[in-house]
């Protein structure tokens, strides 16, 4: 089965849903300390679901907002129904849908599409392909000093993540051209397999919001490097680059 038309109509779908919300009065599930749970996360994910499983209902579905649900088949999806759920709460249009397909035994990745709706903009890659954006071939930027480098940093919802976060800022800022906080994994990923950004580090990150921006990353010529979160068990160290940058020294 060909897996891609089946991830580009559930990203598009839920990409029209929550742009067609964005701006109205939301429903709030939680509201917690650095962090924001929305009624329109679920039905996101709901729309994703049915989705996938109308195509196949062996298929496994690990998601943000349900957990893991579906079939026992051969492929898992891995779904961020929203991500940058917080921006899109305040209206800052920097948000997007994530989708990953990966084989359920061996773990390897099958394909990742991230669709911002608001920009119009669908990264897509399958297993041996080449990075798209909309359709065009995309690939890392060439720059090689942190002094060329536009690097974004995420700081995550724990205060020891913050901690750590503030450290590792410091210490990249001072050496990079710019840093940006920008609030979405999955596009600064995307961002970086585009050669916008040069590289995104973040201490505490779940699986669904970088499944499908580290296939595009790799394929386009980047690094990404994950470890386990010192802070969070069941979450990750991430790093990602344009393969060419040193930032290493610095984390």
């Amino acid at each position: 089965m060909n897996l891609l038309p089946i991830a580009l109509d559930a990203a598009t779908q839920a990409g029209q849903l929550i742009k067609s919300n964005f701006g109205s009065d939301l429903t709030v599930n939680e509201m917690q300390r650095h962090d924001i749970k929305l009624e329109l996360d679920v039905r996101s994910q709901k729309l994703i679901t049915e989705i996938i499983l109308k195509n196949d209902p062996t298929h496994a579905i690990l998601g943000e907002e349900e957990g893991d649900i579906g079939g026992d088949g051969d492929v898992e999806w891995i779904v961020d129904p929203i991500d940058g759920t917080v921006n899109y709460y305040f209206n800052i249009p920097h948000f997007c849908v994530s989708i990953a397909a990966r084989d359920r035994h061996t773990k390897e990745t099958l394909l990742g599409v991230i669709h911002d709706p608001m920009m119009n903009e669908t990264w897509s890659v399958v297993k041996g392909g080449p990075p798209m954006l909309n359709g065009k071939p995309i690939t890392v930027s060439n720059r090689a000093t942190m002094a060329e480098a536009v690097v974004t940093v995420g700081f995550s919802k724990s205060k020891s993540a913050l901690d750590l976060g503030f450290e590792r800022y410091k210490r990249i800022a001072y050496e990079v051209r710019k840093t940006r906080m920008l609030g979405s994994a999955a596009l600064a990923l995307a961002y970086i397999a585009s050669g916008r950004l040069d590289a995104y580090v973040e201490e505490q990150i779940s699986l669904w919001d970088i499944a499908a921006g580290v296939m595009l990353v790799e394929a386009a010529g980047g690094k990404v490097s994950t470890s386990p979160s010192t802070v969070k068990p069941g979450t990750m160290f991430i790093c990602a680059s344009n393969g060419k940058l040193p930032i290493e020294p610095y984390l």
